[in-house]
């Protein structure tokens, strides 16, 4: 099958209802073998030769690591040969009900065997350089991911109002002022009130949720390595929206290339399916 073969086949039009209602599903065994080892070879060269942009997340003295790198497509040929010839373009064209799917950005996220550092429960598109409603993030695990180390989600959270972004570190608002958004709920501290989704997970299987929808991770055991990748794409209504602050991740020099509220047409963000 070709990859809009395999879209189709891998997406039903419940799925497609489900990603619409809930923001965030998971499709099970959408890639092949080959497709995830390639994405194997890709995340252990990044780990290799971090980029400038790499960051280690998990404050000194905690148990283990995690690392993430963002938008190394372009020189990681792995990482660009799988969004390039792999059906996540289609896919996610898809979900998004769009014309279009157009690439945003790379983000390799590792969890080394013991790290016990949460990814705090947020958003993403608040971090982010744009606007609109069509958008989808996957996020691809190398290795077998149990139901408590994975990554969960609010079910409908994505209709929902844009919410402070603060650090993961020591939780500062260093994108929008402090006050000009409210802050999250207590999400963690109440589980039992939230109806949070979450999967275990095997390579092969892609979560797929909004830019907007709140979702967090746990730690992973000291007997599991979680290794993932994760590419975000743009559908037809998303636009530029320069900042006054530096956005994760900052594209350096595209507000004097791109006005604002302009279509992302740029060799940064190319277009990876588009409806014949």
């Amino acid at each position: 099958m070709d990859t809009m073969q395999r879209a189709m086949a891998g997406v039903t039009p419940e799925q497609i209802r489900a990603f619409e209602r809930d923001g965030a599903i998971c499709l099970r065994n959408l890639l092949n073998e080959g497709e995830i080892n390639r994405l194997r070879n890709g995340i252990d060269a990044n780990i290799a030769r971090p980029s400038e942009r790499a960051k280690v997340a998990n404050e000194p003295g905690t148990p283990g690591t995690f690392l993430e790198d963002f938008c190394n497509w372009q020189t990681n040929e792995d990482y660009r040969g799988f969004i390039m010839e792999s059906p996540v373009g289609a896919v996610a064209a898809r979900l998004m009900q769009s014309n279009t799917a157009r690439l945003y950005h790379d983000h390799m996220l590792v969890k080394e065997p013991g790290t016990t550092k949460r990814t705090p429960w947020h958003q993403d598109q608040p971090y982010y350089n744009i606007q609109g409603s069509q958008s989808c993030s996957m996020w691809i695990a190398v290795d077998p991911v149990r139901r408590h180390s994975t990554l969960e989600f609010v079910a409908g959270s994505h209709k929902g109002p844009w919410l402070m972004p603060r650090t993961f570190m020591d939780n500062q608002a260093k994108w929008f002022p402090e006050g000009q958004l409210a802050d999250l709920p207590d999400i963690e501290g109440a589980r039992e009130r939230f109806p949070i989704l979450g999967w275990e997970v095997e390579p092969g299987d892609v979560v797929c949720f909004h830019m907007l929808t709140l979702h967090a991770a746990g730690g992973v055991d000291g007997d599991r390595r979680r290794r993932v990748f994760s590419v975000r794409f743009m559908g037809d209504d998303i636009r530029h929206a320069p900042r006054d602050w530096a956005t994760s991740p900052e594209f350096p020099g595209l507000r004097e290339q791109l006005p604002a509220g302009s279509v992302m047409e740029h060799p940064l963000f190319p277009v990876l399916w588009q409806r014949a």
